[in-house]
């Protein structure tokens, strides 16, 4: 099949697809027969041609800073095609692909989201404030003000990606260890960072939480959800109001990374 690729001027072999659910679509009516809104992506080797204004991926990563302000510029699927192309090649295991994602831009629907999220959000502020928990960071009080700022305004972000994934797609390997089972990310969270590395390319800020999944049952009931999926991320997108840094605050690799034993620093 041939599908016409504006960015190029020319027909393209249409090579695989993807369905994106818009909030509308995913009623209580439809849970188990969702009305999708199909998106035609084009073959990989578009993401490797030269026409356009890609970023090398280290100034993505570089420079792909959580974002708490945001302007009311609306963002597009067109805006966001890219991110979600680049979020279904992540990696996860036996190919299984357990993520989706619920764009949400209904005002009623992102103001029931912001509204859940400012409770737990305060109670972890004064806890972080009084010090009960940390912020690893010398520039505590500025990032709290900031992401305090972005918790009052949430509802006023133009689009809440809700990611979400069928957990039994994820085989975890360490659910019988005696601690906290985190294996099965490894086949979510790739796809969410690629979404926010391509928000980066696409010029877009993005801010990732996981305070809304304390109501999950909440969310999948106003997103329509089917039972056996999870949410597992929010990611808040728009255009931000200030320019990208080029530089992000992050530890050195000599204190991250060691050879043959913990604590004998490769780098340092």
């Amino acid at each position: 099949m041939k599908v016409y690729d504006p960015d190029f001027g020319e027909y393209i072999t249409r090579t695989d697809s993807i369905s994106i659910y818009s909030s509308e679509a995913l009623t209580s009516t439809n849970k188990y027969k969702l009305n999708k809104c199909s998106v035609i992506l084009l073959s990989g080797l578009r993401l490797s041609r030269t026409k356009g204004a890609n970023m090398e991926l280290g100034d993505a990563i570089y420079s792909a800073v959580t974002t708490r302000y945001f302007s009311n510029e609306p963002v597009t699927d067109e805006h966001l095609h890219k991110a979600f192309d680049y979020a279904r090649f992540a990696p996860q295991g036996g190919n299984r692909q357990p993520v989706r994602f619920i764009v949400v831009r209904d005002q009623d629907k992102r103001n029931q989201l912001a509204e859940l999220y400012r409770g737990p959000w305060k109670a972890y502020l004064a806890d972080a404030q009084t010090g009960d928990i940390n912020i690893g960071s010398d520039k505590a009080a500025r990032l709290l003000r900031n992401a305090d700022h972005f918790a009052d305004h949430l509802e006023e972000v133009p689009v809440m990606v809700v990611a979400c994934a069928h957990l039994e797609d994820t085989h975890p390997t360490d659910t019988e260890l005696g601690r906290l089972s985190v294996v099965g990310g490894a086949s979510i969270y790739p796809a969410v960072q690629n979404f926010i590395l391509g928000c980066r390319e696409a010029k877009l800020g993005a801010s990732l939480t996981t305070l809304l999944c304390l109501f999950e049952p909440q969310v999948k009931e106003l997103l329509g959800m089917p039972e056996d999926a999870a949410t597992v991320a929010h990611i808040a997108v728009g255009h931000r109001t200030k320019e990208f840094p080029t530089k992000l605050d992050r530890m050195g690799l000599e204190d991250i990374v060691f050879s043959e034993t913990w604590g004998a620093s490769t780098y340092g």
